[in-house]
C-alpha cells in the first residue's frame, strides 16, 4: 500500500508538469510580440514629433546635427546644446520637398537615406496578423480538453479535496474523549480496512457510509480527522459547501472527480463536513435549486456505484439531520448514524484531562468540580475553558493554572468578563444585591433546588449586572416535578425581593421571567405535568442539535388556555417565592447589606449568614469571627424524663389489671414514637441547612439574573 501511495505521489509531479506545458508555450509565444511590438514602436517613444514647418525653421536655425529619411518619416537629431551631453530627437513626416536636399547641404547638415528591409517588414505583418489568431484558437482547443477531462473551464468542475495520508492530521482517537460509543463505531470500521479477511470471511459487509451526528463543538470534525490518523488510508476531507458553484453542472462534476479519485485511490475514506448543504431534502413545493438537487443526485448515484469491496467508505458530518434527504439515510448509502452527544460527566471529566495535559496546573485543581459546574458544556467550551484559565494565569503573574482560575475561566466563557468601569449607583447597588439574595434565599429554603456557590453584583460584559452561580449535587439526566416547581420559585426569588422590598419593580428580572416562562410552558406542553391537560402532547422540538425549539402544535383556542395555564403556574410560583422570603425577611436584610459591602461572597458564606440570622446572632465584620455553636434541644430530654415517670405511674396504679397493663404498654409505645418525631420536625430547619452547606462543594452557573 505504501508503495502505491509513493507512485501515486511521485506521478503526480510528471502529470502537473504536462498539463503546464501549454501555458508555458502560450506564454512564451505572448512575450515575443510584445517585445516585437515594442521593438516595432521603440524609435517612436523616444523621439517627439513636430510639424514640418517647424523642421524647416530648424534647418534654417542650424539646430539640426543629422537627417535620417525613411520610408515613412523623417528623424531628426539635434545638435547638441552647451552643457549637455545629450541630443534630442524628433521626428516628422514625409513631404514631396525637391527643395530638402539643397536645403540641408546648404546647411551643412548630415542626412542619410534608409534602405528599407522588405523581408523583415513582410514578416512582422504576418506575425502581427495570423499570431494572435493561432494563439486564440490554441487557447480554445486546450481549454476544451481540460473540460473534456472532467476538470471543467479554468479547473472548475474539478474537485478541491484536501487529500491526507497516513498520520497527516496529527490527531487519533486518543486525542478524543468524552464519545466513547462514536469512537467504537468508528474503530470497527478503521479494523475493517486494516483487517478486511477477518470480517469476510464471516461474510460482513463493509458500511459504505458513516454519518456523525450532534450539536456543534462536540467533536464530530475532530472524529474524522482521528479516522484519518488510525485508518493510514488516503483521507478526502472538503466541506459540502465546495459542490455548490453558480455554474449548474459544477456540483455534480466535482462529485464525480472526487469518486474517480478516491476509486483510483482505495483503501481509501472520503470525508464530507457539513453535508447538510448539499444533502438537504428534495422539495419543489417552495422551488428548488437546480444545482443543488443535481449535485446530491450525482452524489446518489455515485453511492449506489463503487464496489464496498475495494474498501472505499464515506463519512459526512451534520447537526440537521432531520432536513437531510430520505434518500440519502437509507440503508446502503449512509449505513450508520453515529451520534456524538454533549458529554456527561465522566466524558467532561476525559475531555477536560485531554485539553490540559499540555497545561502546567498546581495542586489545588479539581477537573471533577469543574465537570459538574459545566453540565451542557461540549468539548469546544471545556477546551475554551482550559485555555482562558491558562491566559488569567498569566496575566496574574503565576506560572502555573489553579482552581480559581478555572471557576474564573467558566464564568468568562458563560457570562463575560467583569466590567470594572461600569458604575452603578448606591441605589441600584441595594437593588442588584437584593434581586441576587432573592434568588438565593429562595433556593436555600427550597428542598429541590440546588445549592448556592457564589452570589455577586459585579457587573459583567455579557449584560448581567449580577448572578448566582448554583452547584448540582449530582448530575441528572431526568428532572422531577418537584424539581421544576422549585426551579420556577428559584427564577422569580429576585423579582419577588424586589418588590417586598422597594415596593416597585425593575427590569432586571427580565432573563428570568424568559426562563420561567420556557420551564412552565414546557412542563404543560410536553413533559404532561398539567392536570388540566394531563398527557397530551402540545408541542413538538424543531432542530434537537441546535436550537432546540418547541414548537405548538394545536389549534388556537387550546394555544390560549396553554397561555392560560402558564399563567397560574408563574402566579402561583411567585406567590410561593414572596411567601418564602416575607418569612425571612431579617435574613434577606442581612445578606444583602453584606452583599453590598462585599460584593461578592460565597456560598458558604452566605448559609453562615443565614444560619446566624435565624438564631438570633449579631453579624461581624469578619465572618471567620463568627462562631455558630452546636444546637442542642432540651425539650427533647424533658420531653422523655416525663414521659418516663408517667409510664411508671401507670404501670404501678395498675399492677393487677394485665389488660390495663397491655394498654399503658402500647399507650407508651405511642407516645415514645410521637416523641421521637418531634425532635425531627424541630430539627427540619437545622438539617436543611446542614445539607445545603454539605452541597457546596463543587460549581454550575446559574442564568443572568440582571440586566
Amino acid at each position: 500500500m505504501d508503495n502505491q501511495n509513493n507512485q501515486n505521489r511521485n506521478k503526480k509531479p510528471n502529470q502537473d508538469n504536462r498539463q503546464g506545458f501549454p501555458f508555458i508555450i502560450l506564454v512564451t509565444l505572448l512575450t515575443a510580440i510584445l517585445v516585437l511590438a515594442l521593438y516595432q514602436f521603440q524609435g517612436a517613444t523616444n523621439a517627439q514629433e513636430i510639424t514640418y514647418n517647424e523642421f524647416l525653421k530648424m534647418i534654417d536655425d542650424g539646430k539640426v546635427d543629422k537627417v535620417t529619411i525613411s520610408s515613412d518619416q523623417i528623424t531628426i537629431t539635434e545638435k547638441k546644446q552647451a552643457g549637455s551631453n545629450f541630443s534630442r530627437q524628433y521626428y516628422t513626416g514625409i513631404i514631396n520637398d525637391d527643395k530638402l536636399v539643397e536645403r540641408l547641404e546648404d546647411a551643412g547638415v548630415e542626412f542619410t537615406q534608409e534602405i528599407p528591409d522588405a523581408t523583415s517588414a513582410i514578416i512582422l505583418n504576418v506575425l502581427l496578423t495570423f499570431l494572435p489568431i493561432v494563439l486564440i484558437a490554441g487557447f480554445f482547443v486546450w481549454m476544451t480538453r481540460k473540460m473534456s477531462k472532467g476538470g471543467g473551464m479554468m479547473g472548475i468542475g474539478k474537485s478541491n479535496a484536501k487529500m491526507y495520508v497516513e498520520k497527516e492530521t496529527g490527531v487519533t482517537f486518543k486525542d478524543v474523549a468524552g464519545q466513547d460509543e462514536a469512537k467504537e463505531s468508528l474503530q470497527e470500521v478503521v479494523d475493517f480496512l486494516h483487517n478486511p479477511g477477518k470480517y469476510t470471511g464471516v461474510g460482513a459487509k463493509l458500511p459504505k457510509g458513516a454519518l456523525l451526528v450532534g450539536p456543534p463543538g462536540t467533536g464530530k470534525t475532530l472524529l474524522a480527522k482521528a479516522v484519518a490518523g488510525e485508518a493510514k488510508v488516503p483521507f478526502f476531507s472538503l466541506s459540502g459547501s465546495a459542490f455548490v458553484e453558480m455554474y449548474v453542472g459544477v456540483g455534480a462534476s466535482r462529485v464525480r472527480d472526487l469518486f474517480k479519485q478516491a476509486q483510483q485511490m482505495a483503501p481509501c475514506i472520503i470525508f464530507i463536513d457539513e453535508i447538510d448543504a448539499i444533502g438537504k431534502s428534495r422539495d419543489n413545493q417552495l422551488g428548488g435549486n437546480d444545482e443543488r438537487e443535481q449535485t446530491l443526485n450525482q452524489l446518489l448515484a455515485e453511492m449506489d456505484g463503487f464496489d464496498t469491496n475495494k474498501g472505499l467508505l464515506l463519512l459526512a458530518a451534520t447537526n440537521r439531520p432531520e432536513i437531510l434527504d430520505p434518500a440519502l439515510l437509507r440503508p446502503g448509502r449512509f449505513d450508520r448514524r453515529i451520534i456524538v452527544e454533549r458529554p456527561d460527566l465522566k466524558g467532561r471529566i476525559d475531555v477536560l484531562k485531554v485539553h490540559s495535559k499540555d497545561v502546567r496546573m498546581d495542586e489545588t485543581v479539581d477537573l471533577e468540580a469543574i465537570a459538574l459546574a459545566t453540565s451542557g458544556a461540549v468539548g469546544s467550551d471545556l477546551a475554551n475553558m482550559i485555555n482562558e484559565a491558562a491566559i488569567n494565569a498569566v496575566k496574574h503573574g503565576r506560572n502555573a493554572v489553579s482552581q480559581s482560575d478555572l471557576f474564573e475561566a467558566v464564568e468568562v466563557v458563560l457570562v463575560g468578563k467583569e466590567k470594572k468601569d461600569r458604575i452603578m449607583s448606591q441605589e441600584e447597588r441595594r437593588i442588584v444585591s437584593y434581586h441576587e439574595v432573592g434568588h438565593a434565599l429562595v433556593s436555600a429554603l427550597q428542598k429541590d433546588a440546588e445549592p448556592v456557590q457564589k452570589i455577586t453584583i459585579v457587573p459583567r460584559t455579557m449584560g448581567a449586572l449580577g448572578y448566582v452561580m448554583q452547584v448540582p449535587e449530582e448530575e441528572k439526566y431526568l428532572n422531577t416535578k418537584k424539581e421544576l416547581e422549585a426551579m420556577l420559585v428559584g427564577y422569580l426569588g429576585g423579582r419577588a425581593a424586589e418588590e417586598l422590598v422597594f415596593d416597585t419593580v425593575t427590569t432586571g428580572a427580565a432573563n428570568d421571567i424568559e426562563q420561567a416562562t420556557k420551564v412552565a410552558r414546557a412542563m404543560i406542553t410536553q413533559y404532561g405535568m398539567s392536570e388540566k391537560f394531563g398527557l397530551m402532547g402540545l408541542a413538538t422540538q424543531e432542530s434537537q442539535y441546535l436550537s432546540g425549539r418547541a414548537v405548538l402544535n394545536c389549534g388556537d383556542d387550546t394555544a390560549t388556555e396553554v397561555d392560560h395555564e402558564v399563567m397560574v403556574l408563574l402566579h402561583n410560583s411567585y406567590e410561593e417565592a414572596k411567601r418564602l422570603i416575607g418569612s425571612h425577611r431579617e435574613a434577606l436584610d442581612k445578606i444583602a447589606g453584606y452583599l453590598i459591602c462585599r460584593e461578592t461572597i460565597t456560598g458558604k458564606e452566605f448559609m453562615k449568614i443565614f444560619r446566624a440570622v435565624e438564631r438570633g446572632m449579631e453579624i461581624p465584620e469578619n465572618l471567620d469571627d463568627l462562631i455558630i455553636p452546636e444546637k442542642t434541644d432540651n425539650k427533647q430530654e424533658e420531653q422523655a424524663e416525663n414521659l418516663t415517670v408517667k409510664m411508671t405511674a401507670e404501670q404501678t396504679a395498675e399492677a393487677a389489671n394485665e389488660q390495663t397493663e397491655e394498654l399503658s404498654v402500647k399507650t407508651v409505645e405511642t407516645a415514645a414514637e410521637i416523641t421521637e418525631k418531634q425532635p425531627d420536625e424541630s430539627n427540619a430547619d437545622q438539617a436543611k441547612e446542614t445539607d445545603s452547606d454539605e452541597k457546596e462543594n463543587t460549581v454550575t452557573l446559574d442564568k443572568i439574573e440582571i440586566q
